[in-house]
């Protein structure tokens, strides 16, 4: 191969590369991210207040869910915060959740996974049922492998909550 062919194909790997970082953006870059302008319908453009998308956001932060062991039965606390999440996300039709199901070390690996995914599907079968569509729910399981305190087994039977609003909210459509 040639140098000019290699430096061609070096440069399209580089925005090839540059492409699909663009667009896998995290919740925290939506947060710091300065949005396109957004053209009216007399073509004046106008740029979204970043102020909203930080209030997006900050309405739907959650604090974890906490399990008792060897269960996925939702504890009657949770309920209320449960409820002021799926009012949050009703109220911000562009949100989407990502439910995040953890265990303590106890158990084998493959129990504890298959115990976090029933959590995490428990908190989304709530959600759903406080009128959240489904499409924007996804779960995972992680096990025992992301402990919040190792030391302090209770803290790692939880579900967590990572929020995301989708590429429409960076335009001002919150």
């Amino acid at each position: 191969m040639n140098r000019t062919s290699l430096v061609l194909l070096m440069s399209v790997m580089g925005l090839t590369g540059c492409a699909r970082r663009a667009a896998n953006t995290s919740t925290a870059d939506a947060a710091t991210h300065t949005p396109p302008p957004v053209v009216s319908d007399r073509g004046n453009a106008t740029q979204p207040n970043p102020d909203d998308t930080e209030q997006a956001l900050a309405a739907l932060n959650a604090a974890p869910i906490y399990f008792p062991l060897d269960s996925s039965i939702l504890p009657p606390e949770a309920t209320e915060e449960l409820s002021r999440i799926a009012q949050a996300m009703r109220q911000r039709s562009l949100a989407k959740v990502t439910v995040a199901g953890h265990t303590c070390e106890l158990g084998t690996t493959e129990y504890n996974l298959a115990l976090g995914q029933r959590r995490a599907a428990s908190v989304r079968s709530y959600l759903v049922n406080l009128g959240v569509e489904p499409g924007r729910i996804s779960v995972i399981s992680y096990g025992e492998e992301r402990p919040a305190d190792p030391n302090v087994p209770e803290k790692n039977r939880r579900a967590e909550f990572s929020f995301r609003l989708a590429e429409q909210a960076r335009t001002g459509d919150l």
